[in-house]
């Protein structure tokens, strides 16, 4: 499987034949390897296609083998009192020296004593101790890498962490307390201990289907789960996933406030570049870019550009959305669906209650 060796200003990690050049602890710039998907196989690849001219009822959801109820899935393996202890491998900011507050990937040693699956996540406990004396409370962050993780040996684990800093009622500075002990100012440099709990969830896990059509719906380091489905789909090759021959659409909406805040960007494109059949990507930079009518970019605002597409691969039976960021969100898209939905005579929250029984519409918000 051939390798290509990219430098990258906000990309992170490696894969197994590959070593980070600079230190893992540095901004911005260092390198990525990953290995590329055969063009024969990406040129077998086929589009969804999809009609706006006619419409139809949405049909009955057909019964599924639940994702939750896949064998070999682990929850809750390691709990607070008793957490994994792994080691810092890699910390390095992401976010450009514009971006309003820091971003930072992560990657963490497991051994394989953590065995996760893509769209779980894990809990990290801070050093230290709280006001009361007692240990911090564990902090839950999404996954950002394969299950095989970003070395490719199944012995690491990802995340993607912004640093939590802010004024309060008072005119305090308030930092986050994990998200200040992973990211500030590179105190968790490599060889750093990790205290980690989980994994957890079984909501965000991807459908087993390679011809499935996946919408991601993400803001900010919402990003993490879908990094983590896409490097799966497009970075690696697995024999339970038809060698990484992927048929269907992935499809991924990302919102930020500044283009320096458009995490793993440079992945993403290669992601396109590789599989332009199989891959489409939206950015919606909400201080940067206004749609025709002059309004600001959210999330909510790009799909809507392609609300009727949208809504006609919502009707068929093998498209998943997944949701993960920003909690206001979800009702802008509700807002898209409501009419449309109406004109084929749908009601859309009713609809969307089907969608969640199949497991089509996974939601992780805060």
């Amino acid at each position: 499987m051939a390798a290509v060796t990219v430098s990258l200003s906000s990309s992170p990690g490696s894969k197994a034949a590959a070593a980070l050049s600079p230190s893992p602890c540095s901004h911005h710039q260092y390198f990525l390897s990953y290995p590329r998907r055969s063009s024969k196989a990406a040129g077998r690849a086929v589009r969804v296609q999809v009609s706006t001219t006619e419409t139809a009822a949405a049909p009955a959801k057909k019964e599924k083998v639940s994702k939750k109820q896949e064998e070999g899935i682990v929850t809750n393996k390691y709990k607070p009192k008793e957490p994994y202890v792994g080691r810092c491998l890699f910390n390095t900011r992401i976010t450009g020296d514009n971006a309003p507050g820091e971003t930072w990937h992560m990657v963490f040693s497991t051994e394989g004593e953590v065995p996760y699956r893509e769209g779980q996540s894990i809990g990290v406990i801070a050093d230290g101790v709280d006001k009361d004396g007692k240990p911090h409370k564990l902090r839950l962050y999404s996954i950002a890498s394969s299950a095989i993780g970003d070395f490719g040996d199944s012995k690491t684990v990802s995340l993607c962490v912004k640093r939590l800093v802010y004024t309060n009622d008072q005119g305090e500075i308030v930092k986050g307390v994990c998200s200040n002990f992973l990211c500030q100012s590179c105190d968790l440099k490599p060889g750093s201990e990790v205290k980690m709990t989980g994994p957890v969830g079984k909501e965000m896990l991807m459908p087993k289907d390679p011809n499935a059509t996946i919408i991601m719906l993400a803001t900010g380091t919402g990003i993490a789960p879908f990094r983590s489905f896409l490097w799966k789909m497009f970075f690696e090759e697995h024999q339970d996933y038809k060698l990484m021959q992927y048929t269907g659409l992935a499809w991924l909406f990302l919102g930020v406030p500044t283009s320096d805040t458009l995490l793993y960007k440079e992945e993403l494109e290669r992601m396109k570049e590789i599989s332009p059949d199989n891959f489409r990507l939206d950015f919606a930079v909400s201080r940067e870019q206004t749609n025709a009518a002059g309004e600001k970019m959210y999330i909510q605002t790009r799909m809507a550009e392609y609300k009727e597409e949208l809504w006609e691969l919502l009707k068929k039976d093998n498209t998943y959305v997944y949701m993960c960021g920003l909690k206001g969100m979800e009702k802008g898209i509700d807002e898209i669906m409501v009419d449309l939905a109406a004109k084929d005579g749908i009601d859309w929250f009713d609809y969307k209650k089907q969608l969640k029984k199949a497991e089509q519409w996974n939601v992780e918000v805060y």
